[in-house]
């Protein structure tokens, strides 16, 4: 897995922006969520290619692939919502396809089907946290947004 080893350095040495649309749409913190989820994004695509060729392992490349990259697509949609509701609703997405992504990486790893478990484990790593991130982000928008139709005296 020498490439996922490049790769990852390559991308912590060179500190790129995929917001390169409009830098005036999100934040810095926002700007670094995004690239953390576009990388931990590339990297699960390629344990994904190398996990074993069996009917289970191309069953979980298959759903690995799916879950690890909505994260995010997702929070790509989150940043342009229409509304806080909308907004929180993505947000919601991606903890759901991260939670999924866990769920399928930790079976790789209790089946062993993974090429190089030490990535593989980085990648759970990163994926809790990333979990944490967005379980307190979700926290936090939904109280923002309570507290805010409470002050209007809204309900929606």
């Amino acid at each position: 897995m020498l490439f996922i080893t490049y790769f990852y350095t390559f991308t912590h040495t060179i500190n790129f922006s995929f917001n390169f649309l409009n830098p005036f749409l999100m934040n810095q913190k926002a700007i670094e969520l995004e690239n953390r989820l576009v990388k931990f994004s590339v990297i699960n695509t390629i344990i994904a290619e190398y996990l074993t060729k069996t009917k289970t392992g191309n069953h979980l490349k298959d759903q690995l692939v799916r879950s690890c990259v909505s994260p995010a697509l997702n929070y790509g949609e989150a940043q342009v919502a229409e509304s806080t509701p909308d907004f929180i609703h993505k947000l919601r997405i991606c903890l759901k396809e991260l939670k999924e992504t866990l769920a399928c990486l930790k079976i790789i790893q209790e089946k062993e089907l993974a090429a190089d478990m030490k990535d593989l484990s980085d990648s759970i790593d990163e994926c809790g946290q990333l979990i944490s991130i967005f379980v307190k982000s979700v926290e936090t928008a939904t109280k923002n947004f309570n507290k805010k139709n409470q002050a209007n005296g809204t309900d929606k």
